[in-house]
Parts: structure tokens; sequence; C-alpha cells
């Protein structure tokens, strides 16, 4: 494959007279444009748009003919049965959901599940011949690496813009007050009308699931990761929420050197540093401090934020459960009782 290059940016050379260096770079951007383009043409048929009413009380809005506030986001198709993917606050309070597909049908979607804790949502419409695609791994993501953002930002229906990955294990407050974890910053450049849309890698694969900006900052998005995607998009489709214990911690996921594994007998390789602790929660009603790493609860292994979510299901609700905690050199448990998320 190498071989081919040299020879291709030789050609270059010859035919146009440029110099080598210059042919090697108009052939890294060709690579470069290829890839997204290969990405955007893959994703882009399960990019939909979708349009809802909300009922707005007290402010002032830009108003529907029948006195409803009209807004605007993106979505993507996750099922062949027509399960779409978007932001809780796309759809949250709406009265009405429009969802047009690229292929020209313009549908009604039904509200199937919503989450505000997660910023995520999945809508349905009920139609066939869908493209659709699936979340992919978004543990893998390094920082550095090239991402694609799709959506409809003011409208202007499966625009696309690509970037890098800036920042990995963010963590970002959702509309509840409770911080989203294991979030992505992007350089991708996002607009309103985008959230709720895909971000991809080079190879297609969605990686998370656009859902903020910070303004007036240029180049500083976020998006949802899709290992959290795919947990609360499973929930909402079978039960319709997620009912889900609360400590009331923040934090971000760190890997253990070998030595540490090895010394504590560890079965993970990474654990989540608590970094916050909110007032008059489960957490600040316990022993639990700043600092402390949690490997585990009630006796099953905690490597990451996911893990430790899906752990704290309805059944550990007002229930006392056991954290398995690293302070500093010593490795202990701490009990909490964790209340349920509102």
């Amino acid at each position: 494959m190498y071989k081919f290059i040299e020879n291709d940016i030789q050609d270059e050379f010859d035919h146009n007279k440029v110099t080598l260096n210059d042919a090697y770079n108009i052939r890294l951007l060709d690579a470069y444009s290829q890839a997204v383009v290969g990405a955007a043409e893959k994703v882009s048929p399960a990019v939909v748009h979708i349009q809802v009413e909300k009922k707005i009380v007290g402010r002032a809005v830009r108003f529907t003919p029948n006195g409803l506030q009209a807004g605007a986001g993106s979505g993507f198709i996750i099922s062949p049965e027509g399960f779409i993917l978007t932001n809780s606050h796309v759809i949250n309070g709406t009265s009405k959901i429009q969802v047009n597909i690229p292929d020209g049908r313009i549908c009604q979607g039904e509200l199937i599940g919503n989450d505000p804790a997660t910023d995520l949502a999945v809508v349905r419409i009920y139609t066939d011949n869908l493209e659709y695609v699936n979340l992919g791994d978004s543990d893998k993501l390094r920082v550095g690496q090239v991402v694609i953002a799709i959506g409809n930002p003011y409208g202007f229906e499966y625009s696309v813009t690509a970037g890098v990955v800036s920042a990995l294990g963010r963590s970002l407050r959702s509309s509840t007050g409770r911080l989203i974890d294991n979030v992505i910053q992007t350089d991708a450049a996002l607009n309103p009308g985008n959230s709720g849309g895909p971000l991809v890698n080079t190879r297609g694969e969605v990686v998370g699931i656009n859902t903020a900006i910070i303004l007036p900052a240029q180049g500083i998005c976020f998006a949802v990761a899709s290992s959290t995607g795919k947990y609360i998009a499973s929930r909402l489709i079978i039960e319709g929420k997620v009912r889900r214990g609360y400590l009331g911690i923040g934090g971000q996921v760190v890997k253990f050197p070998l030595r540490i594994i090895n010394y504590h007998r560890l079965e993970v390789k990474s654990g989540i540093l608590i970094q916050h602790i909110e007032p008059k929660s489960p957490a600040d009603h316990s022993d639990l401090r700043s600092g402390d790493i949690i490997i585990g609860l009630n006796g099953n292994p905690v490597s990451d934020i996911i893990e430790l979510h899906k752990l704290l299901n309805d059944s550990t609700i007002n229930q006392e459960v056991h954290l398995e905690l690293l302070r500093r050199s010593e490795k202990i448990v701490i009990p909490v009782r964790p209340s349920e998320l509102k």
C-alpha cells in the first residue's frame, strides 16, 4: 500500500511539476477528504431533522400559527423499527413531533422515552425501508482523533462539519442539575439545530450524540458518549424511562499503574476518581471524600462510569450499598444509601 502511495505522489510530482513535499500534502489532504466524505455518506441517510411544537409560558418566543413555540433539532435512526436517538432538550415539553427523513418522507414522531439526566431521548416513527446506524465504541476514542458531526444547524439540513476529539472524560451538567459524565469534547463546529445529531469517526461509526456548545467560545463543543447512549436507549425503549440510584458525585475515569493493580490485587485496570460531592446528597451524608477512587459496588468490579450507572439501578434505591474504594494507599469499603434520581 505504501509503495502505491509513493508512486501516486511521484506521478503528481512528474505531471504537475510541483515539489515532492507539495505532492505529498495534496495526497494527504485527499485522504482526509475521502475519509470525511465516506463517513458522511455512510451515516447521513440515517440522520433526521426533528421539528417540534412546545408549550412555553411567560417567554417571548417564535410561535406557530396555532400559538405554540416552534423548535428544531437533529436525531438519527438506530433500528429498522424506526427508533430514533436524540437529545432530551430537543423534545422535552413537546406537544407535536415531526420527523423529516433524508429521502423526503415526513413522519409524525412518538416519544418513547426521555432521560433529562443524560440529555437523551428516544422517538419512534412508523414507516418502513429505513436507513439506520449502529452505535460504535466510544471507549476506543483517542484525543486528536478525527470526528465528524452531522445535523441540521439553523434548519440547514444534513450539514457536515469535521474536527478532532479535544478531550475525553469531561463532565457536563444536565438540565436536571445532574452531571453527565464521560462526555466527549470536540472542535467539530456545532450550532443550534445540531443537538441530537451523531458524532462519527472516519469509519462511519457513531461515537457520540452532539449535545452542547459553549457560547461565545469557538471550538468547544460536547457530545454524550455512545457507550452512554447504548445503555440509555435500551432502557428507554424497554421501559420508557431510566430509574436509577443517585449518589451525588461527579468524577472521571483514571487508569491504574501496574504496580497499583498488583499491590491491591485489583480486578480492574481503572476506576472512578471522585472530584465533586453534591451538598445534601447521599454521598454527602456518607464517609465518601473527594479524591476517593471507586473500584467496586456490592462485590461487582467498577472500572468506569457506565458500569457504575448500570449497577445503580432501581434495586439500589433507598437500599444500603457498599462502595469499594482506593483511598491513598488503602483499600476500603464505605456504605452508602442511594436515593432515587429525580
